[in-house]
């Protein structure tokens, strides 16, 4: 058996105990050939917290092996989806019990506040295992007529087996749940390579996954480095599908091996540098909260942070005023401080990074109207900060940084709205019914949000996070009265 550390909380006068070995067939377990551990810090005292064993590419192949066995006997075609929905559901529920000591510990490693963490990412994650719950004795096909004398076809939604999921640090429980519960509705079993920045909860998460009753080799949870770990499982021959979220570079490096391999199916969810647009008509004071909730929630670390605003010329000074006001409202600091709104930064590297964007947006031209200088404090935060006179060359992104361009018309508006090469969300607010239809329909991303920014619900489709993902549908063609004469007369 592996080991247990037990992590104290200084401002809660605890510890929390997590298990620190690789976790597959129901078991914590060390790694079969490497000594190696991953380090994990707490971001807001940027000390090390604990020390989890690192998975290795023979790693993954037992928890590969582990998933494929299960999905072969217990899971799979071979458990009822009244069964599945049963156990995804009591998994809900023991989140729902520990979810306090679950944010706590989200917040030790990840930084961001308590109460974040425990009524916006773990109650979501509770909702979505349910919603998918719902969805697991429901999974239908369809009768298609053929010839109705003599024969029938239907399909069926048959799992597609052995799923490899890559998760990010920036929502570690939330982006655990958004992959796990499609995946487990459907009868998939799950090899989970957590960010090696935040392995903590998911291993804490594996704990109930016991509890719960899940089959050993159901769900199997692999802390590894990402080239390690998150490589091996996209050159896997017997991984059928990867589910990942993170940056662009690292989704190109996984649909190149998935297609060099056995041509897995690839879900990727990768953002960056979402706009929204404040036309003349909009509810400014509503415009500026939206807008301050875009670039300012989990600390602007978002897939689809809203870090490009642009502002119709006759409204714009007066924006600008409502906007700084409205984000000088932030607190940034520790997740145990109950005032805070937003914590550190997740690391040094994403600290360094981000400063380089500041840096370089002040040296490109752009006026820095809030924020914009570093503490002389220990951990890695970063104070919201505001450039305006921005233009489209310019590097500023990620992390609680703003960039506010203007425009004249509403063309021109969605032209800088679409030059980027991301597309995962977007924004307009403007009290014009037919233009918000109109330009929600003529901007190019997957998620476009009216009058609000940043808020998603379970029931709607977001960034490949559908029970769909997780099946393959087989055509059956069935002869019920047709004779064939052989050879055939033509």
């Amino acid at each position: 058996m592996s080991s247990t550390v037990k992590i104290p909380v200084p401002a809660l006068n605890k510890e929390i105990s997590v298990s620190t070995g690789l976790f597959i067939n129901n078991e914590f377990v060390p790694s079969v050939d490497s000594a190696e551990v991953i380090q994990c810090f707490n971001p807001a005292t940027e000390q090390v917290i604990a020390s989890v064993v690192a998975g290795s590419s023979k790693d993954i192949d037992v928890a590969v092996a582990a998933a494929r066995l299960a999905f072969k006997t217990t899971w799979g075609k071979n458990v009822t989806g009244w069964e599945r929905s049963r156990l995804m559901n009591k998994l809900a529920d023991l989140i729902e019990r520990d979810k306090q000591e679950l944010a706590e510990l989200e917040t030790l490693n990840n930084g961001k506040p308590v109460a974040v963490a425990r009524d916006f990412d773990i109650g979501d994650s509770i909702q979505c295992l349910r919603y998918y719950a719902g969805w697991a004795d429901k999974i239908t096909g369809q009768t298609i007529e053929v010839d109705n004398k003599s024969k029938m076809a239907f399909t069926r939604h048959e799992p597609i087996g052995v799923c490899g999921q890559i998760i990010p640090w920036n929502y570690p429980i939330n982006m655990w749940a958004w992959k796990v519960a499609p995946a487990l509705a459907v009868g998939c079993t799950i090899v989970m390579k957590p960010s090696e920045i935040t392995p903590l909860t998911a291993l804490k998460l594996s704990e109930l996954v016991v509890e719960a009753g899940f089959p050993p080799g159901v769900i199997n949870t692999v802390p590894s480095l990402g080239s390690v770990g998150g490589a091996a499982l996209a050159a896997h021959n017997d991984v059928d599908k990867i589910a990942f979220t993170g940056s662009t570079i690292t989704g190109r490096k996984i649909m190149e091996a998935a297609a060099k391999s056995n041509l897995k199916k690839v879900s990727l969810e990768l953002g960056g540098k979402s706009p929204q647009l404040i036309f003349e008509s909009a509810d400014l004071q509503q415009a500026a909260a939206w807008a301050a909730l875009g670039i300012c929630y989990n600390t602007g670390q978002d897939c689809t942070a809203g870090s490009r605003v642009y502002v119709q010329d006759s409204v714009y000074d007066k924006f600008i005023d409502v906007l700084v006001s409205t984000v000088k409202e932030t607190v940034i600091g520790d997740g145990f401080d109950n005032n805070t709104g937003g914590g550190p930064l997740i690391s040094k590297a994403q600290f360094d990074r981000v400063w380089g964007y500041i840096d370089a947006g002040k040296a490109e031209g752009a006026k820095v109207v809030l924020g914009g200088e570093r503490r002389n404090t220990k951990g890695y935060f970063v104070d919201p900060t505001i450039f305006t006179d921005v233009d489209s060359s310019m590097k500023i992104i990620f992390g609680p940084v703003l960039s506010i361009g203007r425009f004249k018309t509403e063309e021109e508006a969605v032209a800088l709205a679409n030059n980027t090469t991301y597309g995962l969300g977007a924004g307009l607010h403007s009290t014009d019914a037919s233009q918000c239809m109109r330009v929600s329909g003529l901007l190019e991303a997957g998620t476009v949000w009216v009058n609000q920014y940043n808020i998603l619900s379970n029931n709607v489709p977001f960034g490949g996070k559908s029970n769909q993902e997780y099946t393959s549908v087989k055509a059956v063609h069935w002869n019920i009265g047709e004779k064939l004469q052989w050879p055939l007369s033509l």
